[in-house]
């Protein structure tokens, strides 16, 4: 039996602007969208409150200077109706590592990694007991797929691939992470503390 067939998931990671995010934000409004936090209360937020922690993100990595008085994270569970099904994403901040005279930055560029799963778990059992397999999630939350795709499809309109050169051991190295950014965040990060701690260029500004 093939357990790792549909395994995975389907994923994007984008840096944009508030605004933008907020604009992708609209889009969970029709669904019924609840956005979890990840705690053990799994404090459920409104938009606004998503928004204003996506801002706080945000602003801590496009500052002209650090703060040291703590370090943002961005970290949901959305579960998602839609008619008869019932599913959901996942939303979480990842660092891009990037060279630094020879050894990765003690920092990293930010991104936020949307993900949903491939697979579809199903129960079955046989003469040796329990066991599971994964089937398509497409065949079985066709709605919540499209809705991915549609978020996901937003967010790739506003974006181009992350392409930005960082100092090597003894150059200058063109880095080509799977992020995508928007040209509002490329012009915000540019201006950034972590840009001019690292001497960092964004290609083709």
């Amino acid at each position: 039996m093939d357990k790792l067939k549909n395994s995975g998931f389907y994923k994007l990671k984008f840096f944009i602007s508030p605004q933008e995010f907020k604009s992708i934000l609209k889009l969970f409004e029709h669904k019924q969208a609840q956005f979890h936090l990840t705690n053990y209360a799994r404090t459920e937020h409104d938009l606004n409150q998503v928004y204003e922690a996506y801002q706080a993100f945000y602003e801590y990595f496009t500052a002209v200077e650090k703060r040291n008085d703590y370090h943002p994270f961005f970290v949901y569970s959305i579960s998602v109706a839609s008619d008869h099904e019932s599913s959901g994403f996942f939303a979480r901040n990842e660092g891009v590592h990037f060279p630094y005279g020879g050894q990765w930055a003690e920092d990293e560029l930010p991104c936020i990694l949307l993900s949903f799963p491939k697979g579809f778990q199903i129960n079955l059992e046989d003469e040796q007991g329990k066991y599971y397999i994964y089937e398509d999630i497409r065949d079985h939350k066709p709605l919540t797929y499209t809705f991915f795709s549609e978020i996901t499809g937003s967010i790739k309109k506003m974006t181009k691939p992350l392409r930005f050169s960082a100092h090597d051991a003894d150059a200058m190295k063109e880095q080509k992470p799977s992020v995508r950014i928007s040209h509002d965040a490329i012009h915000d990060l540019s201006k950034s503390w972590i840009f001019s701690k690292y001497g960092l260029v964004i290609d083709g500004m």
